[in-house]
Order: structure tokens, then C-alpha cells, then sequence
């Protein structure tokens, strides 16, 4: 927190310095123009470039969300600020070094990819509001100011509290982010660094205990606090902190064909916890008579690299890095003879060598990276990615990755107070081949994603049963085939449009571990016009999600990770979405009846086993930007 502070602090200061010599010099320069908006500027490592967009769109409406991203694939949980089930497999990764593992509680996490740079003419600020379901709100603040052409500040803090309609379901996260951008003047040194510092905490009911109270919802138990659930005093809480640098060095000043020197550092301390004043039967017997469960881990990454960038024949880069982690309890586990059962700790150093090779072209851009461990470790990564644009209706993109990867760290080592949820495992490297194509027209934009999958990791209730869990990681011996294509398109008439977003996928494997809905769909039909002489535009409709009855993985908020179950089928219910959004100069309004249905279609609506999807609510907000 200190640093955290001491960062504002610095940006605050840089900011007001930068503020008095524009004031000092506002007499002397001439009153100009107002920049434009393509001046304003957002970019990631990979260099992806947009321009800030402060339209009214059918994207803007399905981003106006905690995650401010589409999250269509994704099925929320009643509270906002809980997390996800992930109807749409093919949004799943997998990385060559082992992560810290607890999923569940990364979907508002920010990973170093999530981090966008910034370079603006003036002052830029974006503030996301949004009411939640009961007693609090989430908001999202945000300022960047470039103090000289090549230097870049941004600041943001995104917090949400909501106490929710269920018992014990409050969340309360917050997620400081702080970012630098800087290249000399003659553009050979180029710098782009992060700090973030972020805590997501939930409270945890384990979902309610009878599902019949909850599919009547007559009184008392539409009034959904008069729900039981299964605990009443848990918590879980994922905190972390990172320092992130990548920079650049190119020899040649003139020269378009030079060496460039690269460097990118990251150091990132996590813990997660879960703590449980009363102990309960649900996860089996325990040490001790309350629960307070910390895992920790810390992350050490360099990467150097040396590249030679050519005009005409593209860029070619060879690599090293080194991977240092640290995965770690306080304590060690015993068996009955007084061995050591499951040890403190996982630590290791991983190190690989690769390259890159990029190829430009007039309407062609396409990648190829291969990393291999030149440590003991057996972990390899291809990737290869083309994108061919004919012209403005037509674009196609290719990719394919074969990954050879290590198993996330709570698959091998986990301590609990709970004695079925300690174990030390040696589970072999997950292996991925991956073939992915896109066809963006002005027709249609179709997406294919084909998946091999060989030893796939996976959490399991070995109980069968949801009303004791002892989840626990397995490995899938054999092959898992997944397919999935993916349509979308906009149809538009007058002032009316119709846009269809349809997911179908398909899993070929001898046991059912990769559970998906056959078919998600996301249709809207909206208006859009401007009113009041022009000065504000409208845009109003309603949006139609649906998914077919599949067996979604259950939630475990003690290991927060989801796992495989094939008792209870969920889904089969429409979700009707009614909204009317406006948008006067920077600011676009959001105001939305949320599955308004709820009451007509029945209640046997689920965002997983004993987890009900949210009922009716009227939810507004807004996104404001401020220019200088």
C-alpha cells in the first residue's frame, strides 16, 4: 500500500508540474485546435494499436461490464464481482510455466497482457460506473497525461463492493494499476513499464442447500436472503502484487536494418486464502476447529533478447529467459508413521531458448515463435500465427500452436486444514495442439477452433455427491478432441439492427471431463436514433442469451477452481436483457431491465449446481470521458 501511494504520489506531481508550465505558457502560444481522436492512442506490448472510441455501440453495450470486456462464452454468478462459469471452452489457455492455479479467481485479475500504454495530446481521463446488486457499486477511475511527447503516465484504480441478495455473498475487490511509457527522441530506446497492486475478496456460501425453495421462490424465499446455504463464515481472498518492465535498445540510428537489444522483467508476489470460522462436514474432517488456509508464490521472470530488424525481409529475434518461482506453506503435512506426507514447497528455475520471426508485407502479417527448455524441465511452445487483410470487407487470420506445458501448482501441491484436501503430486506435462481460423467479411465473420488435448488436468468430486466434496486433481490418460465454430453477424435496416452471435462446439473423448453446452447464443435487436436537435443519440433494445442443458462444472470456493460433475445439468433457460443507452458529447449513459423474464419462464435458472443465476434487476451506469 505504501508503494502504491508513493507511485500517485509521483504521478500527482509530475502532473502539476507539467500543468504549471502549460499555464506559464498559455499567453505566448497561439489558441489552437482541438487534437483529434485518432491522437489519442492505446497500445499493448504487442504493439496493437487503437484509437480512443467514445461512439455508442451494440460493443459498447455487451463491454459495459466489471470485466469491461465481452463476455460472451462467460455466465456470471448472482453476485456481481463473483465469478464465472465458462460456457465456451475455447476461451481457456494454457501457459509453458507452471501458474499459480486457482482460476476461479483470475477472471478480474489483470494479467501483464491485460495491461494496455497510452499516448495522448492532452489530459485523458475515463470514469466506469455501475450500480451492483445491493449496498455498494463498482467503479472504474482512470487518468493519463503524456508530460512530453515521449512521456507517458496513467493511473487507474477499479473497485467494486456488493453485499448481494444471497447470504454471505458479499464482494469487495479493488485492482491499483500504474503504468509508464518512454522512447528517446530519435526513437532507439523505448520503455514501457507497470505496477499493479490488486486484492479480490468473496465471501463464500457454497450455494444454497435446497434447490426446490429456490425453483418455487414462493414466501419467504423470494426474498433470497431467506435462502439457506451452505456456510455462513467463509472467505477466500486472492492478493498480488507486480512490477513489470519491458524495454528496447536499436543500435542503428539511421539504418532501417539494425540489432535490437531487448529486456523484459517481471516480479509478482501472490497469496491466496480461505478462511472459515466454523468448520464444516460439506469438505470432511479437519485439524482443527476453524479453517485459515495461505498459499504463496512468488514469480522472478527475465527475458533478453537480441533481434535484427530489417526494411524488406522482416525481424528476426533469438531469446533467452530465466523462470524462478516459489510456491510455498508454512507447515508440513505427516503421515501416521511420521514421514512427510506433502512437503512445504515447490521452487524452481526454468530456463529457455527460442526465437522469433515476423514477415510484413503489403496486405500480409504473419509470426512464427518456437521456446524450448534448455533446463531439465521437458516443456516446448510453436506458435504461428498469419493474418492476410485482401482489403476492407475481407480479412483472414490463421494460427496454430502445439504446447508441451507444466501443470498449474495447486494441481501438485495444496495444504488445507481439511485433511482430504492436502496432497503432492507428480502429474505429467499437459500437451496442446491447436488449430485456429477466422474469416472477418462483410457477409459474415466465422471463427473455427479445433483442440487436441493429451493428459488434461481437471479437479473432480471423488464423493459424487454435492453435498460432501473431496475434490481432488486428476489426469486424463487419453485424448480429447474439441471443436468449435463460431458466427456472427450484424443486420441492419433503417434505424433498426440485428445482431447474432452463435457458438456451437463439440467434444469427442471416452469420459465426459470437458463438459460444454452444445450451442450459446447472444441475439440482440435494438434502435438506434439522435433526439433533442441531434444533441444526444439513443440507442435501446433487448438482447436474447440462451445455452443448451449441459453438465456445468461445479464450484469449490475452497480450492476456487471448478470441477468436473455429471449429476446436474444446468441451462436451457432464456435470459432477456431490456436496454436503453444515450450518449451526450463523451458520455454514454447504460440503463438495463436484466433478465426481466426471470418471473415468467420459471426459476430453475443456474450459473452452476446450487448456484442460481441472478434474478430481475434494473441496473444503471455510465462512462465518462474527460479531455483537457
Amino acid at each position: 500500500m505504501k508503494n502504491i501511494f508513493l507511485l500517485f504520489f509521483l504521478f500527482i506531481t509530475i502532473f502539476s508540474f507539467s500543468q504549471e508550465e502549460d499555464v506559464e505558457g498559455l499567453e505566448k502560444l497561439p489558441k489552437k485546435e482541438k487534437p483529434s481522436i485518432e491522437l489519442y492512442k492505446i497500445y499493448t506490448l504487442e504493439k496493437d494499436t487503437v484509437f480512443l472510441d467514445t461512439t455508442l455501440t451494440i460493443k459498447k453495450e455487451y463491454k459495459f461490464n466489471m470485466l469491461r470486456k465481452d463476455n460472451f462464452g462467460l455466465l456470471p454468478f448472482a453476485n456481481e464481482g463473483q465469478n464465472y462459469n465458462t460456457l465456451n471452452f475455447g476461451l481457456n489457455t494454457n501457459s509453458t510455466f507452471p501458474n499459480f492455479g486457482f482460476k476461479a479467481k483470475h477472471f478480474n485479475y489483470l494479467e501483464v497482457e491485460d495491461i494496455k500504454y497510452y499516448s495522448v495530446p492532452t489530459p485523458l481521463s475515463d470514469l466506469y460506473f455501475k450500480t451492483v446488486m445491493e449496498q455498494g457499486q463498482s467503479l472504474d477511475a482512470f487518468l493519463t497525461i503524456n508530460t512530453k511527447p515521449n512521456l507517458n503516465f496513467s493511473i487507474a484504480y477499479k473497485g467494486i463492493r456488493s453485499l448481494g441478495k444471497y447470504i454471505n455473498s458479499l464482494t469487495s475487490s479493488g485492482n491499483f494499476r500504474f503504468t509508464s511509457s518512454y522512447f528517446t527522441k530519435d526513437k532507439r530506446y523505448i520503455l514501457n513499464a507497470h505496477f499493479t497492486g490488486q486484492d479480490i475478496m468473496n465471501q463464500e456460501n457454497g450455494g444454497i442447500t435446497t434447490t426446490s425453495d429456490f425453483e418455487i421462490s414462493d414466501e419467504p424465499y423470494d426474498e433470497r436472503a431467506q435462502l439457506e446455504v451452505y456456510f455462513n463464515d467463509a472467505t477466500n481472498l486472492l492478493k498480488g502484487n507486480r512490477f513489470f518492465i519491458d524495454h528496447s535498445y536499436k543500435l542503428s540510428k539511421d539504418n532501417p536494418n539494425s540489432l535490437v537489444f531487448t529486456h523484459q522483467f517481471n516480479h509478482e508476489y501472490k497469496f491466496f486464502e480461505y478462511n472459515q470460522r466454523t468448520v464444516s462436514d460439506r469438505f470432511g474432517d479437519s485439524y482443527s476447529n476453524s479453517i485459515y488456509n495461505k498459499t504463496r508464490y512468488n514469480h522472478l521472470y527475465n527475458k533478453i533478447g537480441v533481434a535484427y530488424k530489417t526494411k524488406d525481409f522482416g525481424n528476426l529475434e533469438f531469446f533467452v529467459d530465466d523462470n524462478k518461482y516459489n510456491y510455498y506453506y508454512n507447515s508440513v503435512v505427516y503421515d501416521n508413521l511420521g514421514n512427510i506426507d506433502v512437503p512445504n514447497a515447490i521452487n524452481d528455475r526454468i530456463n529457455n531458448v527460442g526465437g522469433t520471426y515476423t514477415y510484413f508485407a503489403t496486405n500480409l502479417v504473419a509470426k512464427l515463435l518456437i521456446s524450448n527448455a534448455i533446463t531439465d524441465q521437458s516443456i516446448s511452445n510453436i506458435e504461428a500465427k498469419a493474418t492476410y487483410k485482401l482489403n476492407d470487407d475481407y480479412n483472414f487470420i490463421f494460427e496454430y500452436q502445439k504446447l508441451n506445458s507444466l501443470p498449474a501448482l495447486n494441481y501438485t501441491l495444496y495444504q488445507s486444514n481439511y485433511v482430504d484436501y492436502n496432497w503432492s503430486n507428480n502429474f505429467k506435462n499437459e500437451k496442446l495442439n491447436q488449430f485456429k481460423i477466422a474469416a472477418n467479411t462483410k457477409w459474415l465473420d466465422l471463427s473455427f477452433n479445433y483442440k487436441i488435448l493429451n493428459d488434461h488436468l481437471y479437479f473432480e468430486n471423488e464423493n459424487n455427491d454435492i453435498t460432501s466434496l473431496k475434490v481432488k486433481p486428476k489426469q486424463f490418460e487419453n485424448t480429447i478432441n474439441y471443436l468449435s465454430f463460431q458466427a456472427k453477424k450484424e443486420i441492419k435496416f433503417w434505424k433498426f439492427a440485428l445482431d447474432n452471435t452463435v457458438l456451437f462446439q463439440s467434444v469427442d473423448q471416452s469420459s465426459d471431463i470437458v463438459n460444454v453446452p452444445q450451442i450459446v447464443t447472444r441475439n440482440t435487436i435494438y434502435f438506434t436514433d439522435k433526439v433533442f436537435k441531434k444533441a444526444m443519440q439513443i440507442q435501446t433494445g433487448v438482447t436474447f442469451n440462451y445455452f443448451t442443458e449441459y453438465y456445468a462444472n461445479d464450484y469449490n470456493p475452497l480450492l476456487a477452481e471448478f470441477y468436473v460433475q455429471n449429476q446436474t445439468k444446468i441451462g436451457g433457460f432464456p435470459m432477456l436483457d431490456f436496454f436503453i443507452n444515450a450518449k451526450v458529447r463523451q458520455t454514454r449513459i447504460f440503463l438495463k431491465a436484466e433478465h426481466f423474464n426471470s418471473a415468467w419462464t420459471g426459476y430453475n435458472f443456474y450459473s452452476a449446481p446450487n448456484y442460481p443465476y441472478r434474478d430481475f434487476i434494473v441496473r444503471f451506469g455510465l462512462v465518462w470521458n474527460f479531455f483537457q
